[in-house]
């Protein structure tokens, strides 16, 4: 059985999605829901569904980023885990810890890398009229959001959309996407996952 730690800074809906995929199975079982924001909505989230949960509060290590991560690493490896999946962990991590555990690290970003890496992707795919959007699963590196892309998943960017609507399009592909390629990484298998909404590109509205 595998283990898996997840960490996360806001309200953890990857991380249910991820962990109830997990806690339905057989190959994997979260071992560890760490936050570096005290209070996030998710810690409540993982500990109702039984999974251990820890705090390292990124502003307790104001201007000493190596005294943070190491504290986060020693966090982290006391659950053993055989692979870390972030899920809306909103700081950059260093290649020291990205090292640490290179080859076990997985991260969601929510556009179609490598387009828009960074922040405010919704935004950024409908400033530039793209008429898709989605996510993507990747492997961690120390090139950000530059990791092998180990799966997408694709929707329609509607005339009428802002940034709130192609999220709350999106996130749904999110939680679907993210466990199924957990599952195959789990398993050694690094070969693509693509997936589309079922709102074709025709519904939108010229």
């Amino acid at each position: 059985m595998k283990r898996v730690a997840i960490l996360i800074s806001g309200s953890g809906s990857n991380m249910v999605a991820l962990a109830e995929h997990m806690l339905a199975g057989t190959v994997a079982r979260p071992v560890l829901v760490l936050s570096n924001v005290p209070g996030a909505g998710g810690l409540a989230k993982a500990e109702a569904l039984g999974i251990p949960t820890a705090v390292v509060d990124h502003r307790d290590f104001a201007g000493d980023r190596a005294a943070f991560e190491a504290a986060l690493i020693n966090t982290v490896d006391h659950s053993a885990p055989d692979a870390i999946c972030l899920a809306g962990f909103m700081r950059i991590l260093t290649p020291k810890f990205i090292g640490h555990y290179e080859g076990r690290m997985l991260n969601i970003h929510p556009s179609l890398l490598p387009k828009y890496k960074g922040l405010h992707t919704h935004d950024r795919a409908i400033e530039a009229g793209d008429a898709e959007a989605g996510c993507s699963v990747h492997e961690v590196t120390a090139d950000l959001d530059g990791g092998p892309v180990l799966g997408q998943a694709r929707v329609p960017v509607l005339a009428k959309d802002g940034p709130e609507d192609l999220a709350a399009r999106v996130l749904p592909m999110e939680h679907r996407l993210y466990p199924m390629v957990l599952e195959r990484f789990l398993a050694g298998d690094r070969s693509r996952i693509d997936l589309s909404s079922s709102l074709s590109i025709n519904d939108v509205s010229p």
